[in-house]
């Protein structure tokens, strides 16, 4: 299928052929009928995206912040390298979609086969959404009015936050398809409106709809006609939609509102509030979030918890279901709104012109056979790439044959490169939702594409899998793909529970010849194999002490959710208790922590105390209340009268050590390329040190215990 994008680095928008999306738990596929550009939205983003660099980091100042310290700590050339990957992320466009369920996830409720609905769903022939951004469209609904609901749910809560009463008056300033749609929603509200903006089109059309309309520009006083308009009280609410840097609209907007009046802002504007008339008034001022409550809330959005509609009458989805009302009892009129209607194959060629046109509203892509109801014919989910080396040879060139399951930022940013940098055959790339396998799979010359993960873990295409999806699948799959008799390489962590851990071994028992390996990587950096090296013959045990400067995730990242990520100690701390096994080449006996508990926040800072096998001993500090200045990772080792110390893996410092020698490099060496060439080799027989099942299962088990630990403040043996 094709999907529309724009490239961050120059803002161009293209097109590409993507697998069609599987449902997953919770999802919903539907078969794309229609999908509306919203120009305001949709322009702002293609003008970043045609910006210089020199722009771009000017209009996002706390990213350049962001660099700086990054270069402080980890260097020119990582800084350089996660830049360019995070422009290489290609950006799906669009969020307002109508078209036909063709496949319902597990758990989900009140949809079916066949249903005609609409969702947030990008520009796309199919797209897979959350069941809580879906919302059925009635009977008398065209597809092309359905389309603005989206945009319509926007409006609908801005004006929510007003709280409107009939009788009221309001004033809409900006009178894009957004501004023009509250101007509708405010009158079938009962309430009356002055519609301003300075395109005299757009105000005869809000006069069309029951406005007062007021075309602003040089000598137009706005608010006097407001003042005037009201009787000179002020009007009760403003509900800005414009987009402009100019602070001006707030400023009109607080001088237009009585007393106690509200401003609510939908749009995009300066914020440079003058204090004086929001005092003086003691006018509320509110920024509206996009379609309602539950928007960005992941559990409302990801796993499909619904707010009790006692609690909140209001939710996103139940705003799109009063907006289709709206449109069905005809309180909500889009005719004058759809500018243009063009078949979706032309959207690549003439979107950068859609979007210059200033006087466009509604831009319509149809897709190809969508009149009439149900798009016709099957979307593939596998889309065929290139052609095996060697015409169907077992392995070409000794090259191992490798299937991917995940296509997420450090899968693309790293994996993958090393992957392809080391020689692998990458047979297949595979994510429910087929968009960043697609665009992985052309990047780094996969043979093919799928949203079939089954096809993958499970096919005779490749002989080997690497697993990048989120934390919770990785033991089922590992599981999976052993019993399939392929070789594994799964990203951390291999399991998030002891349960998890021996079903892993279980299945691994019965198929003892393949290789299991866990990107532990840091083990394999130059670094480390350098310190462990010059430990070598060393007549006592050691002291570790790992610190990690972590800095804080948003209380909503899917790594926070343990049954999602796991939590940061599943997650994260696995790769530094590796690293105390590997340097001391000797297993965790014990282990027990202490987490700090801060007011009203999560647990994600903590120190955990490690005991092993031969009397070497280890502290781990992981911070997340720690200055963005300081670099990431520190780690210390005391042994016989010597200290080396590996700096952020940028460099190590050495004392006392005669075969050791301090030195400071370029970039940082994580190990990432040693370690994804270790399992390569060791798929191809070669004769290669890679962790052992028993030092992965310790690790594993030491980590799950780490986690109780500081939930118990119990001490576990290993």
């Amino acid at each position: 299928m094709r999907q529309l994008f724009q490239n961050l680095k120059d803002g161009k928008v293209f097109s590409p052929e993507v697998p069609a999306p599987s449902a997953t738990r919770g999802t919903l596929v539907v078969r794309t009928q229609c999908s509306l550009v919203s120009p305001g939205t949709e322009r702002m983003l293609s003008q970043f995206g045609k910006a210089g660099l020199i722009k771009k980091a000017q209009s996002q100042p706390d990213k350049v912040r962001q660099v700086l310290e990054k270069v402080a700590t980890d260097g020119v050339l990582a800084t350089a390298q996660a830049v360019r990957n995070k422009l290489d992320q290609p950006l799906p466009l669009g969020y307002s979609a109508v078209g036909t369920v063709t496949e319902v996830g597990d758990g989900v409720t009140g949809f079916s086969v066949g249903d005609r609905v609409v969702c947030n769903g990008n520009h796309a022939e199919a797209v897979v959404v959350p069941e809580n951004l879906v919302a059925h469209v009635p009977e008398g609904v065209s597809d092309e009015t359905a389309s603005f609901t989206v945009l319509g749910a926007i409006s609908m809560q801005g004006i929510r936050l007003l709280e409107p009463q009939v009788g009221e008056r309001y004033v809409v300033i900006g009178l894009g398809v957004v501004g023009l749609l509250a101007v509708q929603i405010l009158r079938a509200a009962g309430c009356s409106v002055l519609a301003v903006d300075l395109n005299p089109a757009r105000v005869a059309l809000a006069r069309v709809y029951g406005a007062r309309g007021v075309v602003a520009g040089d000598g137009v006083d706005s608010v006097g006609i407001a003042q005037e308009w009201s009787g000179g009280y002020g009007v009760d609410g403003v509900l800005i939609c414009a987009a402009t840097d100019s602070c001006e609209p707030v400023r009109q907007a607080a001088q237009m509102c009585r007393k106690r009046g509200k401003v609510v802002l939908v749009g995009v504007v300066g914020l440079e509030l003058d204090r004086t008339e929001f005092f003086k008034k003691e006018i509320s001022f509110q920024v509206s979030c996009s379609y309602g409550p539950g928007r960005y809330e992941s559990n409302y959005e990801k796993k499909g918890l619904d707010y009790p509609i006692g609690f909140v009458r209001w939710t996103e989805q139940r705003n799109f279901e009063a907006v289709l009302t709206l449109m069905k009892d005809g309180k909500i009129d889009t005719t004058e709104l759809l500018t243009s209607t063009l078949p979706f194959d032309e959207a690549p060629e003439r979107y950068d012109g859609l979007l210059e046109d200033s006087s466009a509203l509604g831009i319509l892509f149809r897709y190809e056979g969508s009149e009439g109801g149900l798009a016709k014919g099957v979307l593939a989910k596998t889309i065929q790439l290139g052609v095996r080396d060697g015409a169907g040879s077992e392995r070409a060139a000794g090259r191992v044959r490798v299937g991917v399951v995940g296509a997420g930022n450090f899968c693309s940013a790293v994996l993958l490169p090393c992957l392809k940098k080391n020689g692998a055959e990458i047979t297949e790339i595979a994510s429910p939702s087929g968009k960043s396998a697609g665009l992985a799979a052309r990047k780094f010359g996969a043979l093919a594409a799928t949203s079939d993960v089954d096809a993958v873990v499970c096919g005779d295409g490749n002989e080997a899998v690497v697993i990048a999806s989120r934390h919770d699948s990785h033991a089922d799959l590992v599981c999976r793909a052993l019993a399939a008799r392929k070789h594994v390489f799964v990203e951390k962590p291999l399991a998030c529970s002891l349960a998890e851990l021996d079903e892993v071994e279980r299945v691994l028992t019965k198929g003892s010849d393949r290789v299991l390996m866990v990107d532990f990587n840091r083990r394999f950096s130059p670094l480390t194999c350098a310190v462990k090296g010059a430990l070598a013959g060393r007549g006592a045990p050691i002291s570790m002490v790992m610190t990690v400067n972590a800095g804080r995730l948003p209380s909503d990242s899917w790594i926070m959710d343990e049954a999602e990520g796991g939590g940061r100690v599943i997650s994260e701390v696995c790769h530094f208790i590796d690293l105390m096994v590997a340097v001391s080449g000797s297993l965790v006996s014990s282990i027990s922590g202490l987490a700090l508990r801060e007011s009203g926040r999560e647990l994600q800072s903590a120190s955990f105390s490690l005991g092993f096998a031969d009397g070497s001993i280890g502290t781990i500090h992981y911070f997340a209340n720690g200055s963005r200045k300081v670099p990431k990772e520190r780690f210390e080792v005391y042994s016989d009268g010597r200290t080396a110390v590996i700096e952020n893996f940028r460099g190590v410092r050495s004392f006392g050590f005669k075969g050791l020698k301090s030195k400071r490099l370029w970039s940082q060496q994580k190990g990432h390329a040693e370690c994804i060439d270790a399992f390569l080799r060791a798929v191809r027989g070669e004769d290669v040190v890679i962790p052992s099942w028993d030092e992965v299962r310790n690790v594993t088990r030491a980590t799950v215990l780490a986690r109780e630990a500081i939930r118990s403040g119990v001490a576990f043996r290993v």
